[in-house]
């Protein structure tokens, strides 16, 4: 498993029944994770004194009790800076097990001794496009929500990144990758963390497991001629390690054959236990 370690504002400290117990800067917040299938008692004094409590209901979804969270929350990842603020659904904005994978990125960036163009699909609130943009890359930056872009230009500023060469686009994914074909564009990098389900700007559906490989397929076709890396991430609990190593191999490999192909669960450690959680999954090719 690929453990995100190096944080120092973030801290998973507990997690059983259900639920996982976690620190955000100096909040302390205590919500719903189904990876936790575990029932070990919730001793940790924390899981009572939580400053937000995501309670869910019968339907699927439930709500946030917020007892004591200051408005202006965000934590420090390195030089990055997110804002965090619980959301619908039980998010906070960020998926700090993603840090892994925001480091590999940079690397690569950094090392790379030339241009870097990245293309960001599904791209969230922008913890990777921060990362990309911070390590030196131009980044397109692609979500079919308005909202969460707007969330991601503003972590990029509190990050002091403003400056830096990023695109924001409010689309489609899907039709983006082949409105990109056509114009004959190409990058270096691609991630790509599409949802297990979701709705485009215009009610387009989205669903993982019947349009991933078209699109793998389609991304590949926009990569240049010498391309840096590729990510996949999933949080689809369907979708194993194995068979996004499997599909990337298939779709990206078959078209550059001298990629390193590798896949794992990606995770963050539980301090009260010293064990790692598994969080997703990635699947990396490097060239």
């Amino acid at each position: 498993m690929w453990i995100a370690d190096g944080w120092k504002d973030y801290e998973l400290i507990d997690a059983s029944g259900g639920e996982k117990l976690e620190r955000w800067g100096r909040c302390i917040m205590r919500r719903p994770d189904p990876q936790a299938v575990w029932d070990t008692p919730k001793s940790h004094p924390l899981w009572e004194k939580a400053d937000a409590v995501y309670h869910r209901d019968r339907s699927g979804g439930g709500r946030w009790e917020i007892r004591s969270l200051p408005g202006g929350l965000s934590v420090r990842y390195g030089a990055l800076r997110f804002n965090i603020r619980p959301t619908g659904f039980k998010h906070t904005g960020l998926f700090p097990e993603q840090a892994v994978n925001w480091d590999w990125e940079a690397a690569l960036i950094a090392g790379a001794g030339r241009p870097v163009r990245v293309l960001n699909l599904f791209a969230y609130t922008g913890g990777a496009t921060a990362a990309c943009a911070a390590a030196g890359a131009q980044v397109c930056h692609v979500d079919a929500s308005k909202g969460m872009t707007q969330w991601a230009k503003e972590n990029l500023a509190a990050s002091g990144l403003s400056g830096r060469p990023v695109r924001f686009l409010v689309d489609d994914c899907i039709k983006f990758v082949g409105r990109e074909k056509r114009r004959g564009r190409r990058y270096e990098a691609i991630i790509l963390d599409p949802p297990s389900y979701g709705r485009g700007p215009g009610g387009e559906v989205w669903k993982l497991e019947e349009q991933l490989y078209t699109l793998l397929s389609a991304c590949a076709d926009l990569l240049s001629g010498k391309p840096l890396f590729f990510l996949l991430n999933s949080y689809t609990t369907g979708l194993s390690p194995s068979a996004m190593g499997y599909l990337l191999g298939v779709t990206v490999g078959r078209a550059f054959t001298s990629g390193r192909l590798e896949a794992d669960e990606i995770g963050l450690n539980v301090t009260s236990t010293g064990l790692a959680f598994p969080c997703g999954a990635s699947a990396r090719m490097t060239f």
